[in-house]
């Protein structure tokens, strides 16, 4: 729960700091790539992260390594998160500002889980009704897990519909074992 309210805090402040000066796209694009980098190597963000290391020379890395590749209002923001101890959460952070970003143009991220992948027909009615209900362009990620069983859950906003057999399941055997047969 700390990393999302942290991830949280940080990102709506950059995003209303680039909104305010009209580098929203370019703190998305710039963001993207540095979530991307880290995501296939983590040395310098474990780096970045280790307790034993100065900030000082934390700082020292983070200036010389994204000076000249992204603008002083991103890098002065790793710094606050070096300072504050909080580039732990830079990953998090990534993932809420771009959702911050595809919200305010309109585009919202679900993912569905099935036992079974959908079909066309099933996913266009997905869509529409995840549109209908959010008024945004719906980015739909779908997931295979035979372990649902049947039926979906939809994770959308923080916010997840569980319509799956194994969760029907689930609440039956908890509802049958508190059953008392004399």
């Amino acid at each position: 729960m700390l990393v999302q309210e942290v991830a949280k805090k940080y990102a709506h402040g950059l995003f209303l700091s680039v909104k305010g000066k009209g580098l929203v796209d370019q703190a998305h694009e710039q963001l993207a790539d540095l979530g991307e980098c880290f995501e296939s190597d983590r040395s310098l963000l474990n780096f970045l992260e280790a307790p034993h290391i100065l900030d000082e020379d934390k700082l020292a890395i983070v200036r010389d390594v994204f000076t000249p590749r992204m603008d002083r209002l991103f890098v002065e923001f790793l710094i606050v998160l070096v300072d504050k101890h909080r580039i732990d959460f830079l990953p998090e952070i990534i993932d809420e500002f771009i959702r911050y970003v595809e919200a305010d143009k309109g585009i919202g991220r679900a993912t569905v889980i099935t036992a079974v992948p959908l079909d066309q027909a099933q996913r266009e009615a997905l869509l529409a009704r995840l549109v209908a209900r959010s008024s945004l362009k719906i980015v739909l990620e779908e997931k295979v897990d035979r372990a649902v069983i049947g039926g979906m859950i939809i994770i959308m906003h923080n916010q997840i519909i569980d319509g799956s057999i194994r969760r029907q399941l689930d609440e039956m055997k908890e509802q049958l074992s508190g059953l008392r047969v004399y």
